[in-house]
């Protein structure tokens, strides 16, 4: 009898890294399940990628987010791995941001990622093991000026992240933060930089390898704070 294969939830599945993600954990064994508010994008890559599976859904909805978490424990089983891939962002200065903005992108990244590691991380710890991983980038950890409307909020979805770590690490479940500085290799940004070198940009695949790898770390050495950025980046 074949053994039942664990569960994989992301959140953010769109063209670039988030795919990368569903492609790399179905691709490690993982029935994957894959949260958007665009559904004909997930049934494009459910369509390709086999043991994935769609549903839309709009993170910073609590209800609909609420929904679709107990949708996929129902449909496949309780996920053994969660991936907080969607992202809120706005560029501007405090003066030119509107507060909607921020509390916006501030649902997105970290109220859902509350709501998130409130509905898995129990069954986790119940288990004796889990991961939950966040994508995130280096405004977690400054706050330029041009980042008001974005910086505050990846600040505090790092150590709301840290905090579930601290809490739920003990108890076998790993929970880690991936900042990536650096541009991801997507079609409209290799369009508005078309000066650059191509290891400029950061590729999705490698992103998604690097998270991959620290979901599957040994209890003896867990990483939970981790930048990636690829060898050129200027930092």
């Amino acid at each position: 009898m074949n053994e039942k294969k664990k569960v994989c939830l992301v959140t953010g599945v769109g063209p670039g890294t988030g795919a990368a993600l569903v492609e790399r954990f179905a691709a490690g064994g993982y029935v994957v399940a894959m949260l958007a508010r665009s559904e004909e994008r997930l049934r494009a890559l459910e369509g390709r990628v086999p043991d994935t599976h769609a549903y839309k859904c709009d993170v910073s909805v609590d209800a609909d987010l609420a929904h679709t978490i107990e949708a996929v424990r129902k449909d496949l089983g309780g996920p053994s791995v969660v991936v907080h891939n969607a992202v809120g962002g706005a560029f501007g200065t405090f003066l030119d941001i509107k507060p909607e903005v921020l509390e916006r992108n501030f649902q997105v990244n970290v109220m859902a990622l509350l709501h998130i590691c409130q509905q898995t991380v129990p069954a986790m710890v119940e288990a004796g093991e889990g991961v939950v991983l966040a994508t995130g980038n280096t405004s977690a950890y400054r706050g330029k000026a041009n980042f008001a409307g974005f910086a505050p909020t990846k600040a505090a979805q790092r150590v709301l992240l840290e905090s579930v770590a601290r809490d739920a690490g003990p108890r076998g479940v790993h929970a880690a933060y991936v900042a990536i500085d650096a541009v991801i290799d997507v079609p409209w940004a290799r369009e508005a930089m078309p000066d650059k070198p191509d290891d400029f940009f950061a590729k999705p695949a490698d992103i998604a390898d690097e998270c991959f790898r620290i979901a599957h770390q040994a209890k003896s050495t867990w990483s939970s704070d981790v930048i990636i950025r690829p060898f050129g980046e200027n930092w």
